[in-house]
């Protein structure tokens, strides 16, 4: 489809990247069929440095860094998707704020102690209380306290999303410190794109239901009062609309029924937290984005090849994956037309249970994907965390469901950085990087130039 107008700061970017595209296009003759560490660690730094603020989902920040990857795709020769006169795709997105801070009553009495992780504006309803272990078993109700502390969190909100529950309180954990340190104590607020009746798909955001915690000795006397009235308000809460920008890039094939891969990654991180805290995003997913950046520098710089390829580096994964919804509904191209996604991410350090230079593939044994692009020189495997479930929780998933064979590869799922201040360009391994993306050249070209299409195994598609 059309790209909307840019705004001022992407035309800016853009009129700069073709000022930039005869010299870069010069230098990229010199190394064609090489990723260069120093372009790799160049991309990293902007990416992640200081100007961009951790790039938070549909901000300014943001739209910057999606400019600047579409002029790099401007430098590199690629030409805009088929349909489209430019390389930016958005989508506007309705995001709510609160203004002051959360205030939980039991019979118009004030609960101290209260910390609300996920709101859906204020809530009024009964109290039920839960005093088993196992997610599945929470009661219908409106308000739901929960008083055993060993079930996730964010298990038991999933199951109080399946029964319409209102809220539901939890015991103060590991677990919930750690989602406020991300936030900044900030609650979250539903997240819908413009002119959509309902929130956005990610697990945080999906439903009406809210998730607040409590300490021990407040939940304690709460659960000592069932069938109390419970009411959740906020002060005030402020509606804004901004847009979300994908950035998108096309290398034309030859034959145009051969079909077209595509290799992406997300562009925002977390931004500037509540308190003021930076979360550069380094590894998430600014390796992902850099890694889509070099091969769109190789492969475009090489010979020209039968199937086509789409570059495309999307926002707001971090709060739902909106980026990669809106383009998997507006494709550039028919999505039959798309025989295979690399979704890569956070490849910015080396798993230690996964073999020297190797990286997982999430959902490696649902298709013939990831073995193929393994024979031919990709340094992948399969995913030593199935009971993360990382192959639904990436933008890879967008896609998937559309039938389209997708999957997310990664250098370390589980790095002690993940979603805090402290994923920096320091902290990455730009050697692993580096030849990490290096590996999946030679794969991609071979792909690219063959009749291979590859399938789901029995099984392996995902139902919607």
């Amino acid at each position: 489809m059309p790209s909307p107008r840019p705004h001022a700061a992407l035309a800016l970017m853009l009129g700069m990247g073709a000022m930039l595209a005869a010299p870069l296009a010069e230098a990229r003759t010199s190394s064609a069929a090489t990723v260069k560490r120093e372009w790799v660690l160049a991309h990293e730094r902007f990416l992640a440095g200081d100007a961009l603020q951790g790039r938070g989902s549909g901000t300014r920040d943001e739209a910057i860094a999606a400019a600047y990857v579409a002029a790099q795709f401007l430098a590199y020769g690629l030409k805009p998707a088929p349909g489209m006169d430019g390389y930016l795709q958005s989508i506007n997105l309705v995001r709510q704020r609160a203004v002051g801070a959360a205030v939980l009553t039991a019979n118009g009495k004030p609960v101290d102690g209260a910390s609300v992780l996920i709101a859906s504006g204020g809530v009024i309803g009964t109290l039920a209380v839960f005093t088993g272990d196992d997610p599945k078993e929470l009661p219908m109700g409106d308000v739901v306290v929960v008083t055993s502390a060993k079930a996730s969190p964010f298990a038991l909100l999933r199951a109080a999303q399946a029964k319409k529950v209102k809220l539901v309180i939890v015991p103060e954990s590991a677990a919930t410190r750690s989602r406020v340190a991300q936030t900044g104590g900030e609650p979250q607020f539903p997240i819908r794109p413009e002119g959509a009746a309902s929130a956005g798909a990610s697990m945080a955001t999906a439903s009406g239901t809210a998730l607040a915690t409590l300490s021990d000795a407040s939940l304690k006397a709460l659960a000592a009062m069932p069938g109390s009235d419970i009411a959740l308000r906020f002060p005030e809460i402020v509606t804004t609309t901004a847009p979300t920008t994908n950035a998108i890039g096309y290398l034309p094939g030859t034959d145009p029924k051969a079909g077209v891969i595509l290799f992406s990654a997300h562009l925002d991180h977390l931004g500037r937290r509540a308190d003021g805290v930076v979360m550069p995003g380094a590894n998430d997913d600014a390796s992902g984005t850099t890694a889509v950046l070099e091969l769109a520098r190789v492969l475009a710089s090489g010979k020209p090849m039968k199937r086509g390829i789409l570059f495309v580096a999307y926002g707001s994964e971090e709060i739902g994956g909106f980026g990669s919804t809106y383009f998997a509904a507006h494709p550039p191209v028919p999505l039959s037309n798309i025989i295979a996604n690399l979704e890569i991410e956070m490849i910015g350090a080396q798993d230690p249970k996964l073999p020297k230079g190797v990286m997982m593939m999430t959902g490696y044994d649902r298709s013939t994907f990831g073995e193929a692009m393994k024979a031919h020189g990709a340094l992948v495997t399969a995913d030593p965390y199935p009971e993360q479930n990382f192959f639904q929780r990436s933008d890879n998933y967008s896609l998937a469901l559309q039938g389209v064979v997708a999957h997310t590869i990664s250098g370390w799922a589980v790095v002690p950085t993940y979603h805090t201040p402290n994923d920096t360009v320091e902290k990455l391994d730009i050697d692993f990087m580096t030849a990490a993306i290096q590996s999946l050249v030679g794969p991609a070209r071979w792909l690219a130039n063959s009749a291979f299409r590859p399938s789901w195994k029995p099984g392996g598609k995902p139902g919607k």
